[in-house]
């Protein structure tokens, strides 16, 4: 078995590959829903954007139920920590996602306009609201979160849901906001024509350039304004884990220090900005494949950006610098950590490989006449 230390490396990256995987894959789906009042200006015309992720979105969500379950078995402190402090706001997250299947499968049932415009909000909201209060959690996560540990390793969140709600944090989900968007309109111009194709081809390049501008004000922020934590004695990669067991201080420019002594670490936010350029050269000239793959990458760009930043943080605690939770001393024990390793390695090829098979057998154009021809098999 790997060593402990490697173990827990290991897991750090694969639940940054998960989470990126989730926003490319189940991003996709939200950010054409987030478009879908937008992009379609009639009843035919929403249906051919629905119908573009409809054999594919609930597929896209075990992206999202298997990073979160990643987090809860590799790191259960972070999981139990995150879900306390941040209750409210993942509840709203759920609730926004009810929208998603019960708009999918009720909004054709009925040829009413009124019923199904009520559902083509709903999957608005259901695809709109989580990746907005995703990037909130973030932001709040470079902030600092404020919490502590008591003597038994039980958290307490000593902060309010509207405190979640700081300018710095919802700046932030506007940036989640404008890549899922970017990406989804990306997605409607490689599988659409006519006039929706030209509507997402306009979005792309609104939502790419302020997903750029949005990237850029974050960065600044961070930079002069944010600050940052630091280890400074106490932590040991190998040791079991015991957050306590170490002393953080609150320390201008923490979060660009890895970049000074890992200067590759650059290679994250040049990703970012160089794809999301190329993104918009190629969707502005119509090839919205290549422009997808750009915005994939955009979005890894900018993950691994707040990834590299604040490592080895995962949680930093603004409350209480000592209880912050690091890739070092939040995660399960080696044991778990190494069964979990080789189920990985089985299984994760397995579901790229279907999901590759399933969007190839799927591919091809979305139309008008497509959905005339097929009016009670699609959504």
């Amino acid at each position: 078995m790997l060593d402990y230390e490697t173990l827990r490396l290991i897991w750090w990256l694969l639940v940054g590959v998960l989470l990126i995987g989730f926003a490319v894959m189940d991003g996709h789906d939200m950010g054409v829903g987030t478009l879908l009042p937008f992009a379609g200006r009639n009843d035919l015309e929403r249906r051919v954007i629905i119908n573009t992720v409809g054999p594919h979105w609930d597929g896209n969500q075990v992206w999202f139920i298997t990073a979160g379950g990643a987090v809860f078995a590799a790191w259960p402190l972070v999981y139990a920590t995150a879900f306390s402090g941040f209750y409210w706001a993942l509840l709203a997250v759920l609730w926004a996602l009810f929208l998603r299947p019960t708009g999918f499968d009720f909004r054709s049932k009925i040829a009413d306009p009124r019923w199904r415009s009520f559902w083509d909000w709903g999957l608005f909201v259901g695809s709109a609201v989580p990746p907005l209060i995703f990037g909130v959690a973030f932001g709040n996560l470079l902030l600092g979160v404020p919490f502590h540990f008591d003597a038994n390793l039980v958290p307490y969140y000593t902060g309010t849901f509207w405190q979640l709600l700081n300018p710095f944090a919802l700046l932030s989900g506007v940036v989640s906001v404008a890549m899922i968007t970017f990406h989804g309109a990306n997605y409607l111009v490689h599988r659409t024509e006519g006039d929706i194709q030209r509507r997402a081809r306009t979005a792309a390049i609104v939502f790419g350039a302020l997903l750029l501008v949005t990237f850029a004000v974050a960065g600044v922020w961070v930079s002069t304004g944010v600050g940052g934590y630091a280890i400074v004695s106490g932590a040991d990669p190998s040791a079991v884990s015991n957050p306590l067991a170490k002393e953080v201080v609150a320390q201008p420019g923490a979060w660009f220090a890895n970049y000074g002594h890992h200067p590759f670490t650059l290679a994250a936010p040049i990703l970012a900005i160089a794809a999301t350029l190329a993104g918009l050269w190629l969707v502005s000239r119509n090839r919205g494949l290549g422009a997808f793959v750009c915005s994939s990458l955009a979005m890894a760009g900018v993950i691994l950006t707040a990834a590299v930043s604040m490592f080895p943080f995962v949680m930093p605690s603004s409350s209480s610098p000592g209880s912050s939770l690091t890739v070092w001393d939040a995660t399960s024990s080696h044991l778990t950590l190494g069964i979990m390793f080789w189920a990985v390695v089985i299984f994760m090829p397995l579901i790229i490989f279907y999901t590759r098979w399933a969007y190839g057998v799927m591919a091809g154009k979305v139309t008008v006449d497509y959905i005339r021809r097929n009016e009670r098999s699609t959504y």
